[in-house]
């Protein structure tokens, strides 16, 4: 990032910090005053609290490791045993080697700590993994991998602490092995691991809870400005319809649409319109124009052919089209690329999807000269690697560095989808559900930005509040979903987002 971005309560609230940055936060608020042993009395507080509300008195096992992580794991083991839970507690590691906060958090623990040995774990129906936090940096070494291996076989429930241990809380990424935890307790903030996969499958339900970090913590973090998406962080963005307003005040979205999937095309123009867009002009070949003109009662289709004068150009001149969509069952080929680059010179709001990035494969540099800030890029991992290559980084970090590098809006999609903005930006979506991994729902989602970003909001905010309401559609659908029923979802989630975001009227 070149220049701080300025952002509201609303991205701190939401925040999701590496583990570099927690640490930060934690030495941050120890300079603030709040001592180290009070944050750490907190944290195993919350756990034990979370564990009691959920879950009646039985034998528990609490794992603890060698640092902090274990520190917190003697305070749950304390606070359950003064509620005459039967506690037992093993420690990966010497007891007279802890030091700082988790030498004394051990020293208030009055029971017996046995010796790490995964034989011994013997009957029990709860397990507190305390053993290593969200910084893990290595793979878990053999022991631990063994325990792991001996608490699965019990079939014990587990309560995780920060994060199951072996899940890196920055990227998500599993070193070696975990546990699958039916809840995860952690402090201040979540991490991007806690939303990333594989991390986010092996923890289960997630709280965080606060341990009195102050505020002025912000003050000294060197954040990168990642959140967990929200309608908090977008909704003021959102240009909202008026009732003096006429269809072209609400934006025209232009769609290419392609000769033989022409289901793709319709599907996101449709979406287009069902996020507000007050026209939508789909342009198809004389071939396929009778397909899309029986199918889209409510768009506009127009002819465009490509000989013997690519028409496509002259569509491009009328400025009332302020947002153009490409790629949904397009085709890759060269004319697809020309059509492409004299959208992107338009210098108008462009979402580039599917073929339209594909087409690029062979000459991305090309790409990139021609993208400005208000293009929105939409690949799935497959097409985001040939267009950027085969990054050596988790997928946060690979999003924020395609953002970088095009100086578009990164919409990386997937389970986890990631939005990044080329000023450092990011947001890790956490709301779709597993049905949404069928045919032709990208391709709603493309439409869905288009459609936002025609009626005036800026490209990454449309790009997350798309992807979120996406996830929310999918929910009302349930099980059983196809493509189609999230343009038939679409006015119930808007509804449901903008009871979020109005206030009452208690007047």
């Amino acid at each position: 990032m070149s220049e701080p971005i300025e952002l509201n309560d609303a991205w701190r609230r939401h925040a999701l910090l590496t583990t570099h940055e927690m640490a930060a936060a934690d030495r941050a608020a120890i300079a603030a005053g709040v001592p180290g042993e009070r944050l750490m009395a907190a944290a195993g507080a919350a756990v034990a609290n979370a564990i009691q509300r959920r879950w009646r008195p039985q034998p528990v096992l609490v794992l603890c490791g060698p640092g902090n992580n274990g520190g917190d794991g003697f305070v749950v083991a304390r606070l359950l045993a003064e509620q005459q839970w039967p506690v037992r507690v093993m420690l990966f590691g010497e007891l007279d080697q802890l030091r700082g906060d988790a030498a004394w958090a051990a020293g208030q623990w009055s029971g017996k700590v046995e010796p790490w040995q995964a034989s011994a774990v013997g009957e029990v129906s709860l397990v507190v993994d305390a053993i290593f936090g969200a910084g893990l940096t290595r793979d878990l070494a053999p022991p631990v991998l063994d325990m792991l291996a001996a608490v699965r076989r019990s079939g014990a429930t587990v309560c995780a602490i920060d994060v199951p241990s072996g899940v890196d809380g920055s990227t998500g990424n599993v070193r070696g092995d975990a546990l699958h935890a039916h809840c995860t307790v952690t402090s201040f903030r979540r991490k991007p691991g806690h939303l990333l996969y594989p991390g986010r499958e092996f923890c289960g339900e997630l709280e965080v809870a606060p341990i009195g970090t102050p505020p002025s913590v912000w003050n000294e973090l060197a954040w990168q400005c990642t959140a967990a998406n929200h309608p908090d962080l977008w909704h003021q963005r959102l240009v909202q319809p008026r009732a003096a307003d006429h269809k072209y005040d609400r934006g025209h979205v232009l769609v290419l649409g392609g000769d033989i999937m022409t289901g793709a095309a319709r599907l996101a123009a449709r979406a287009a319109q069902r996020l507000g867009a007050g026209l939508v002009t789909v342009a198809a070949s004389p071939t396929v124009w009778p397909v899309y003109a029986t199918a889209l009662e409510s768009i506009m289709v127009t002819p465009c052919r490509a000989e013997p004068v690519d028409e496509w150009a002259q569509l491009l001149t009328d400025e009332r089209r302020n947002a153009i969509l490409l790629g949904p069952g397009l085709g890759v080929g060269p004319l697809q690329r020309s059509r492409v680059m004299a959208a992107l010179a338009t210098q108008r709001a462009c979402v580039l999807d599917a073929d339209a990035l594909s087409s690029f494969a062979d000459d991305p540099g090309t790409l990139f000269r021609c993208l400005h800030p208000r293009t929105v890029l939409t690949p799935h991992e497959g097409e985001f690697s040939r267009i950027f290559g085969h990054m050596q980084h988790n997928k946060l970090e690979r999003a924020r560095r395609a953002a970088q590098r095009s100086g578009a809006v990164v919409v990386l999609k997937g389970a986890d989808t990631v939005v990044a903005a080329p000023d450092g930006r990011t947001v890790i979506n956490h709301n779709a559900p597993a049905t949404l991994a069928t045919g032709g729902t990208g391709d709603v989602l493309a439409g869905m930005i288009a459609g936002l970003v025609a009626r005036g909001t800026p490209a990454f905010e449309a790009s997350s509040a798309a992807v979120w309401l996406h996830g929310l559609a999918a929910q009302l659908v349930g099980p059983g979903l196809v493509a189609d029923d999230l343009l038939r979802t679409l006015p119930s989630a808007q509804a449901r987002l903008y009871t979020m975001i109005t206030p009452p009227n208690i007047g």
